[in-house]
């Protein structure tokens, strides 16, 4: 709860009890306030601010309740002493009147307005209760955003590498074999790494960008692929401009790209985004020749990115079968990215 919204339960609170003291010369016909009218009010205001500012605060332990019972005695105590204070000491002195009969005991006194300081302390003790606990539940949400950054900025941190290591290793069996394909190799990794670097800064990038990485990728690896017809990769952006996490989706193309099958199988990659829902959708077949104990880096990331990034807001299906690997993600945007 923001300060506003206190400062209005505060003055609401004073509204009515100025709305109380008109409806009570109203009923009972005294025509103007007496000097009670205003001594009752000063007291209430007194009372109430000493128990908000310093009683409640002093006193307030989640694990001692018998504290907080003390401390509403002595916001009570508090409430009591002013209106004494006032009406007993005062104003006798000043105008020669007093609210109590002349000898009345502080203890009587005191016994006589609990239930007039009562309301004043239970509202001023709430009050401050609800700024408390709205202190407390905004600096947990801020601890939970600056962790949540954290392990965002940790796993972006494995992506290049993972990147990397990939891509070194095709342009590797490039060199090895001798393919003039080497050099173009070489450069489009430069400037798919430009890419990446500039953009991993950020914490969204649009939907075409993120598909023109794939499309760099799938470019950068067909030069090691005799048959790139088995390379099926089918787009449908109504919204180009989605905000998307950077670099979410590349790492279930490199994967396949890594661990896929493409002597005389491929893959099929189908993206669309209609009704602000992103479906990523890949089926490729597996190397059973090539096996990496390290393969799911890569895909581990992405699930714990979507747990912070999309929670409740993704849906994601992989199917781990014997000669192929299916991916299925959705995830779902709200409309002002549109």
């Amino acid at each position: 709860m923001k300060q506003k919204q206190i400062l209005l339960l505060h003055i609401f609170y004073w509204l009515l009890i100025v709305f109380n003291g008109i409806i009570g010369i109203l009923v009972y016909d005294t025509r103007t306030f007496d000097i009670l009218s205003i001594t009752i009010f000063l007291s209430n205001f007194l009372g109430f601010y000493t128990n908000y500012f310093f009683v409640v605060p002093r006193f307030f332990d989640p694990k001692r309740f018998y504290m907080m019972i003390i401390g509403f005695f002595v916001g009570v105590f508090v409430f009591v002493f002013f209106r004494y204070s006032i009406e007993e000491i005062v104003l006798p002195a000043l105008t020669g009147y007093r609210n109590y009969k002349e000898g009345t005991t502080f203890l009587y006194y005191f016994y006589d307005n609990i239930y007039y300081s009562s309301l004043t302390i239970f509202v001023s003790t709430n009050l401050w209760f609800f700024q408390y606990y709205f202190k407390v539940e905004a600096e947990r949400t801020k601890l939970i955003e600056e962790r949540k950054h954290a392990q965002l900025q940790a796993l972006k941190t494995q992506i290049n590498p993972h990147f990397i290591f990939n891509s070194l290793n095709n342009i590797y069996s490039l060199v090895y074999q001798n393919s003039d394909q080497s050099l173009p190799a070489i450069e489009k990794l430069s400037e798919l790494l430009r890419y990446s670097t500039k953009d991993l800064e950020k914490d969204v990038i649009s939907l075409d960008k993120e598909i023109g990485y794939i499309e760099s990728l799938i470019g950068l690896e067909k030069l090691r692929i005799k048959n790139h017809e088995m390379l099926v990769f089918e787009k449908n952006m109504t919204n180009p401009k989605l905000g998307i996490s950077p670099m979410l989706l590349v790492p279930f193309v490199e994967n396949a790209f890594k661990h896929g099958d493409f002597r005389d199988k491929g893959f099929v990659l189908k993206v669309s985004d209609e009704h602000n829902v992103l479906h990523f959708y890949l089926q490729n077949f597996k190397n059973q020749r090539m096996k990496d104990t390290a393969s799911g880096i890569g895909i581990e990331n992405v699930k714990k990115r979507l747990e912070i990034l999309y929670p409740k807001r993704h849906e994601l299906n992989i199917k781990d079968l014997e000669s192929e690997f299916i991916v299925d993600l959705r995830i779902t945007f709200p409309h002002e990215n549109d």
